[in-house]
């Protein structure tokens, strides 16, 4: 979903970066991998390909103790891995297993099989690939049911998987929702063009308003101008860009300055299921879900904002639902706040999962 804005940001920092960036980087990078190490007696931490729908895929396993629920992260972009903000969420693993998966098009499963090896790019496939995943998952480490954290892009996968397979997932707790109502949500539009014609963009408003608000018409670029013009144009936003995202892949001990490139060119290859996101409409799919549902959203989120995740949360009939703002947070808010995240997780979600 952040493809461009990502991209633009971070490309001065991987093209040429001087000697000193280099040397600070390499610094950074080692505190964090040794921040990262799991010593405890039922400790777990290992990572490599898995073969999922036909390819291999990058899945990484982490926690301090293996009696913990299992945590299946399902994560946003569509290409964003989340294995770069490991660092920033280590304390999670003291209290979760905490699977991370690659995706196809995404991180080290794109740097494995490069765009032509990817297969088919589509959520369908996605979805297939996450109950591929699961099952995985489940006989690895030996429990019927994971629970089920998806955030951002993750999060249009994330709802029909707890939706269609309560037998499989504990709960369902989701962060940036997307609530894309076939289109026609437009609170994030009209914010846009609110914040465009307040800075005299003339443009910028122009070429948004010359797209409509029907996200069901954009084509790829649309869905990406749109998405970086949200995040460039919102403070906190594109605060949060700069200073946790960029930061956390540019000191991620997990990349190199290839593996940094790589990660860009993942994402930029699957900004093609932007378009396909937005015919979604999740009430027509079912508001009814058989196991806990949570939705943690940030209080300033510009890009999958609020209200509508709300409106859409009271809809939704489940055996325990739970909604809650992170304050000071917009998009990327676990990121932002990974210990106020933990905190919703600890008080709301763990309690129910019988363990």
């Amino acid at each position: 979903m952040l493809a461009t804005v990502l991209t633009a940001s971070a490309a001065t920092l991987v093209a040429a970066p001087a000697a000193g960036l280099l040397g600070y980087r390499q610094l950074k990078r080692a505190a964090n991998a040794r921040h990262l190490a799991i010593t405890t007696p039922n400790g777990i931490d290992e990572s490599g390909y898995v073969r999922i729908g036909g390819i291999d895929q990058w899945i990484s396993v982490r926690g301090e103790d293996r009696d913990n629920p299992v945590v299946l992260e399902i994560h946003g972009g569509p290409g964003a891995s989340n294995q770069i903000f490991i660092p920033r969420t280590r304390a999670w693993e003291r209290h979760f297993t905490i699977v991370r998966w690659d995706m196809r098009g995404s991180g080290l499963t794109f740097a494995q099989g490069g765009p032509d090896g990817q297969g088919e790019m589509s959520l369908e496939r996605y979805y297939r690939d996450a109950l591929e995943v699961t099952g995985h998952v489940r006989a690895r480490l030996g429990v019927d049911k994971v629970l089920l954290v998806a955030n951002s892009f993750g999060t249009v996968t994330g709802l029909r998987l707890a939706r269609n397979h309560p037998e499989l997932y504990s709960a369902y707790v989701g962060t940036d929702q997307n609530v894309i109502a076939g289109g026609r949500e437009r609170e994030a539009y009209d914010a846009l063009l609110g914040r465009l014609r307040k800075a005299g963009k003339r443009k910028e408003y122009a070429a948004v308003a010359a797209m409509g608000a029907d996200r069901k018409a954009w084509s790829a670029g649309q869905w990406s101008e749109f998405n970086k013009l949200v995040i460039t144009t919102d403070p906190l936003s594109y605060d949060t860009m700069k200073t946790v995202v960029i930061r956390s892949l540019w000191f991620s001990p997990l990349h190199t300055l290839r593996g940094l490139r790589t990660y860009l060119k993942g994402m930029s290859f699957t900004e093609r299921l932007g378009p396909q996101a937005m015919t979604v409409d999740e009430r027509a799919d079912g508001t009814e879900f058989r196991l806990p549902f949570f939705l943690f959203q940030g209080d300033r989120d510009a890009l999958t904002p609020p209200e509508p995740a709300r409106r859409f949360f009271e809809d939704v009939t489940a055996p325990v639902k739970d909604f809650a703002l992170i304050e000071d947070a917009s998009h990327f808010a676990a990121f932002r706040h990974p210990d106020r995240f933990l905190e919703l997780m600890l008080g709301k979600v763990r309690p129910v999962l019988g363990k």
